[in-house]
């Protein structure tokens, strides 16, 4: 793939200080950062920007050349390599040389190196040189892959010209060892680099340099094609500029976080991205929709770069052939690069025709061919959405092509970077590399979109044995392509601002009426899309064992169909939201409500209080060890609320039994197990006022993070509290004694013998001094209608240490009782869900308004 030569400069580099003078050095040096500096802060810190600062340097090096004291006594030259070689300094960037000797290096020339260098490091620049003898290059420095890659942008400064041409000869000719070496270094550096960032494009604070889809991949691709000496087919002429505006692009941002830092730092951050976009004067009335707009502009660049390096290191590693091809339908052939189009022209006048191409594709499991995919590119702005489904042939062909299996995603991918998804379906063209800046999602909303489907793939796998749950339910599904399909438009609201659930249920209208769907198949999409958040909203925020919350959901859902579907569908897009937040604590929550869920629409909920009669209390009266009677069991669960049964196992139900014996009003008994990446305490103790937040407090000091919280009273007045914890620190692994510790601290603070809030508070200082301004903003929300018993507050705010003990404090305060906690984060918003009572009724409004505003009070300030 041969790439244009960079152009050159048409205006005149200023004259170097003939003076030689260190104070010349200083003026032009200081001209040529003020010069960049000036076009950075108006966001034109691009190539030409870049270019013309690394002529300056030229000339400083060259001024520097000519008033050199001391000669070498055998021919040099001074050769600029890597970036600056490319001439793409910033402001900070290392100034790589390459100083090369036509001979053996002795005292002469070591003070002709000397006589270089001192006057650039007086300038306090960051100079990386290398020296090498001629003779030397004559082998391959394979242990320096990064020196032969450097090489590749080796441009002559000073000196004999005759010996750049030799080094030229040795080092970057291709075909030669060394163009061999660097392209094997090449590939190896790329897939080492790529793996440090998981090997996607998608990093919330891009490293503009280094990330895929970055500065280097640019390089890369120009690279590669130097060395293996590739010319431009398969359509990729048209991205050959789309890449130098994606360089250009990425180098002005690269100016401006040298500018902004004032080092030579690449990572855009999330202060950095607001910084630029004003810059940039990206469109958006606040910061962080302008940030939104930057960001979705780097990422569709960062696509076209990741784009052409695949397909150039595709092209090096299967050259191009001419090989027999074989007829596999009407104009569509195989061939070693995939499925394409026996006769462009033809293809080109049939839209309607081109589904067919990924749809064989699929069946075969093969790529579509880079030449298919550029025609169907160049030609499909031509034509309206309806030209694609003219019959109910082509509009059932579509949703026989969404059928969930392998490949489906890296299909739809393709359909979506040549531009065919979004012009088929403009509705979903509208959610192009937007980026939603929550600090939660990791991906562009249409990526998001599109590894939903993947996820949904992963379930088709035989031998996915950690999901073979929910492949069950997959398999039991009547129609998965409906499935695939409100997925695919399930966030397409997001191109707005608003609520975009019911956005989306209106932009999937067109769409739906476009391929003509039965009514009961829009009334199922439609109605997945309308709900694709309620339920993880119910499985991570409501108390999922009350039966009148399963009741409601049941009711939401109506059917079992709609049921599997649903939570197929929550899982899927949980798990592309981010890598790390679909954990195994959250996928049993899920799990748990599917089940309960399901028995509800086929056999009914239990009461919601223990009867002595029920199957699982005989059950474990059965189980009953010797050391317990059956008066003490059947006294210790009466009264306690039904779902207690199926929160625990029947051991933990003896373990309780044992706890709660012969317990004083001063005491407090504890048992702490590890089950798999969570722990479970239990505590029980006499009812006390404040209880559940001395627990808090208690845990917030060991460095616990909570999952979540349930405090059940008994008749007999003791309170069973059982939590769920992530112990981030290993505080109770790494010490044996951790828990008689935490019990007796417990016991203390409760009696209020400790007092532990002062240290709390300072902890709370250090943490808001380290962080910086808040993220998320608090809301507070009560619903009075989702429980019969309880008043469920929903608090949303900025995630912090403590922040489940200074809630539950101020709850506290206003003489609630707290009976279950759900805690849920998001990135830098925590959703914590409180059911609560107040002797013991619901909170009436005017108590409600009292204690949103104490909430409110204690985590704003």
């Amino acid at each position: 793939m041969k790439f244009a030569a960079k152009p050159t400069l048409s205006h005149q580099l200023p004259q170097p200080d003939t003076s030689g003078s260190q104070h010349g050095l200083v003026r032009l040096l200081q001209s040529a950062r003020e010069e960049l500096t000036s076009a950075t802060r108006e966001a034109r810190g691009g190539i030409k920007s870049l270019e013309h600062f690394s002529g300056h340097v030229d000339a400083l090096i060259g001024q520097i050349y000519l008033d050199l004291r001391v000669r070498p006594s055998v021919p040099w030259a001074i050769i600029a390599l890597g970036g600056y070689g490319r001439r793409h300094l910033c402001l900070h960037s290392d100034i790589d040389l390459l100083i090369v000797f036509d001979g053996a290096i002795r005292d002469t020339e070591e003070q002709s190196l000397k006589s270089l260098l001192h006057p650039l490091w007086d300038l306090k620049l960051q100079i990386g040189h290398q020296v090498r003898e001629l003779s030397e290059l004559s082998r391959v420095e394979r242990d320096n892959p990064e020196f032969l890659l450097a090489a590749l942008d080796a441009r002559f400064l000073a000196g004999e010209d005759v010996v750049f041409e030799s080094f030229r000869d040795l080092c970057n000719r291709s075909g030669t060892e060394w163009s061999a070496q660097a392209l094997d270094s090449l590939l190896q550096l790329i897939e080492q680099r790529h793996t440090q960032f998981n090997k996607t494009i998608y990093q919330l604070e891009p490293d503009i340099k280094e990330a895929p889809g970055a500065l280097r991949d640019v390089t890369a691709i120009r690279s590669i094609a130097a060395l293996a000496d590739l010319n431009l087919r398969r359509g990729l002429t048209s991205d050959i500029e789309r890449l130098d505006e994606a360089e250009d692009l990425l180098l002005r941002l690269r100016s401006i976080l040298h500018l902004e830092s004032g080092r030579n730092l690449n990572v855009l951050s999330y202060v950095l991205q607001e910084k630029a976009a004003e810059l940039f004067g990206c469109p958006g009335s606040r910061s962080y929709q302008q940030a939104e707009a930057l960001m979705s502009a780097y990422f569709h660049h960062a696509r076209t770069i990741s784009r052409l390096l695949d397909a150039s290191v595709m092209a090096i590693r299967s050259p191009y052939v001419a090989v027999t091809t074989e007829l596999i339908g009407k104009n569509l052939e195989l061939t070693p690069d995939g499925i394409r189009f026996v006769d462009t022209a033809r293809a080109a006048l049939q839209p309607r025709t081109w589904l067919q191409a990924f749809q064989t594709a699929v069946d075969r499991n093969l790529p579509v061919s880079e030449e298919a995919l550029s025609c169907i590119e160049r030609h499909c702005y031509r034509y309206s959405p309806e030209e694609f489904f003219p019959t109910e042939e082509e509009q059932h062909q579509f949703l026989r092509f969404l059928h969930p299996r392998i490949g489906l995603y890296a299909r739809l991918s393709d359909m979506h970077n040549c531009g065919l998804l979004g012009r088929m379906f403009p509705e979903f063209h509208k959610i192009y590399c937007r980026v939603i800046r929550d600090f939660y999602h990791k991906f562009t909303v249409d990526e998001h979109t599109l590894l939903t489907i993947q996820n949904l793939e992963s379930l088709c796998v035989q031998k996915n044995k950690a999901r073979e749950r929910f492949a069950t339910v997959f398999r039991e599904l009547h129609s998965p392509d409906l499935l695939v399909l409100a997925l695919l438009f399930h966030d397409v609201g997001k191109w707005k601002a608003d609520s975009h659930a019911e956005e989306s249920v209106r932009m999937v209208l067109g769409p739906l009426t476009r391929l003509q769907l039965p009514r009961d198949a829009i009334r199922t999409v439609k109605f997945l899309i309308r709900n694709h958040l309620q339920m993880s909203r119910v499985a991570f925020r409501r108390d999922t064992e009350d039966p009148e919350v399963v009741r409601q959901f049941a009711n939401l859902v109506g059917t079992e169909s709609n049921l599997q579907m649903l939570c197929l569908m929550t899982l899927v897009d949980i798990e592309a939201v981010n890598p790390d937040t679909l954990t195994p604590w959250k996928e049993e929550l899920l799990w748990r409500l599917y089940v309960d869920t399901y028995n509800h629409l086929t056999r009914g909920y239990g009461d919601e209080i223990i009867n002595r009669e029920e199957a699982n209390l005989t059950q474990l009266q059965a189980k009953r060890p010797t050391d317990i009677s059956e008066s003490e069991l059947s006294a210790f669960l009466e009264g306690l609320p039904q779902r207690y049964l199926q929160l625990v196992e029947g051991e933990t139900v003896f373990r309780h039994v044992r706890l709660a014996r012969n317990i004083h009003s001063a005491e407090v008994h504890c048992f702490l197990e590890e089950t798999g990446n969570v722990w479970e305490l239990s505590i029980i103790t006499l009812d006390k006022p404040h209880l559940f937040s001395d627990i808090c407090e208690v845990l917030s000091y060991f460095g616990m993070d909570i999952l979540r919280g349930q405090a059940m009273t008994s008749p007999s007045g003791f309170v069973l509290d059982i939590f769920q914890l992530t112990d981030q620190g290993a505080s109770f692994r790494l010490n044996d004694q951790a828990t008689s510790q935490f019990s007796q601290l417990l016991e203390d603070v409760i009696a209020n013998r400790t007092d532990l809030r002062a240290a709390l508070r300072a902890k709370e200082q250090k943490l808001v001094r380290r962080q910086g301004r808040n993220l998320v903003s608090t809301v507070v929300h009560f619903d009075n209608d989702h429980s019969p018993r309880y008043t469920i507050v929903e608090i949303i705010t900025e995630n912090t240490k403590g922040l489940l003990y200074r809630i539950s404090r101020v709850i506290s305060e206003q003489h609630c009782d707290i009976d279950l906690v759900l805690i849920s984060t998001e990135g830098h918003e925590a959703v914590d869900v409180f059911h609560i009572t107040k002797s013991p009724f619901k909170l009436t409004e005017v108590e409600q308004l009292e204690l949103r505003n104490k909430l409110q009070e204690a985590l704003e300030n």
